[in-house]
């Protein structure tokens, strides 16, 4: 990837193999195993040197990636992102039923719940095994449709075009075929194991389409997991172009979890990945605490998230000062209350950035204009940042 065209192929295979945050994690962990990165266990001792490049997993469902400074520590430029997607968790394997085989979920971040119903699903995470060695993770996905959450007819409920209150507990629910099926049974053949050693496991619901373009001129694309893996896999490119040339800058990547949900898990954002890691890295190299507060004062974290764009059919529900156009660049979020932490000098030195790989040559193809690839263009402010100001014109249903 180091030195390659950004690819939208790739990031396709990303947003595809990406179906839950375990199976994110692990692709992620793949490219960096690819590129000559080197795991280094939290629960292991670590022998860093400078220049090294490294990475680290939690939970087996966030990661975080860096490059050792050369030098004496002056700062960090890390970019992060998020591994989880809305989806139905997995609450209990099987449930009793007198005609179908079932099993219970529960919401799991802010989905649009109809958008559930009627389509094939398959079910995807890890199976908590019990083995001679003690207890190991099985990623799974069975490569079919196992699920489906089936919709109310229009014969059983006249006014459901007129909008609907969704219980989740009645009308998400899915099924898994006949009576007599056994999920848990089904999932330990695809892993290898028998069901009985299975000891817990953290599963989701998964939509099994794929990828694709979309467009007369292919200039869209539409995806699950877009939020928020399509930010997380071109901020990891760019994070793997990057030369390290900055005499005693580090630079790191990070996808957590738990974003769907308000990040406050062990492994989510405001967990101590980060910290323990920055801790472990100065350590090794003998940085003073004074040296560290410096470092981390000049240090540029860029949060990267997906941003709303002015919906085609609902204009009125985006700020009209500030409409964010479809292709028309990256998007820098503002809000007066800190929900977003954009100030002007973050909006600037991002500004900088962006000018400054508007300069290279990325890809020539107007295909694979999505978010990065545009930066080429971006001759000015305009074009490469649009700015998002999150204040609500009247009407606006907060």
């Amino acid at each position: 990837m180091k030195n390659a065209a950004f690819s939208i192929e790739e990031l396709f295979r990303f947003l595809d193999a990406g179906v839950s945050a375990f199976h994110s994690t692990a692709a992620a962990a793949a490219i960096l195993e690819d590129e000559g990165y080197v795991n280094c266990p939290e629960s292991a001792a670590w022998e860093l040197t400078p220049g090294g490049k490294y990475y680290t997993t939690r939970n087996g469902s966030a990661v975080l990636a860096w490059r050792m400074p050369k030098g004496e520590l002056t700062g960090w430029h890390a970019a992060a992102s998020h591994s989880d997607s809305p989806t139905w968790r997995i609450k209990q394997f099987d449930t009793e039923d007198k005609v179908f085989a079932k099993a219970e979920v529960e919401g799991y971040g802010g989905m649009i719940m109809p958008s559930w119903l009627d389509r094939p699903l398959t079910v995807a995470g890890r199976l908590l095994v019990r083995t001679e060695s003690g207890i190991e993770s099985r990623l799974v996905c069975p490569d079919r449709a196992l699920a489906c959450i089936p919709n109310l007819c229009i014969h059983f409920s006249r006014d459901l075009n007129n909008g609907m209150k969704y219980n989740p507990q009645v009308d998400l629910q899915p099924i898994f075929g006949g009576k007599g099926g056994n999920l848990k049974e089904v999932l330990a053949a695809e892993a290898g194991v028998k069901a009985e050693d299975i000891l817990d496991a953290d599963l989701v619901l998964a939509t099994r389409e794929k990828a694709v373009r979309m467009g007369l001129n292919g200039e869209y694309f539409m995806s699950g997991r877009i939020d928020d893996l399509e930010c997380a896999y071109t901020t990891l490119w760019g994070f793997l172009q990057g030369r390290g040339e900055e005499e005693g800058r580090g630079d790191i990547w990070v996808m957590f979890d738990n974003e769907e949900v308000g990040s406050s898990s062990r492994q989510g954002a405001q967990g101590t990945l980060m910290a323990d890691v920055l801790a472990r890295i100065e350590e090794s190299m003998g940085i003073s605490r004074e040296q560290s507060i410096r470092a981390r004062t000049n240090s540029l974290v860029l949060s990267a998230d997906n941003g709303h764009a002015t919906h085609p059919n609902h204009p009125e529900k985006s700020d009209p000062a500030n409409p964010v156009v479809m292709g028309g660049g990256v998007l820098l979020k503002y809000n007066a209350r800190q929900t977003y932490t954009t100030s002007g000098f973050t909006g600037a030195a991002f500004t900088a950035i962006c000018k400054k790989a508007g300069e290279r040559q990325v890809d020539d193809d107007p295909g694979q204009q999505t978010g990065i690839a545009l930066l080429k263009d971006a001759p000015s402010l305009e074009k490469v940042s649009q700015r998002h100001d999150q204040q609500q014109p009247a009407g606006f249903d907060e």
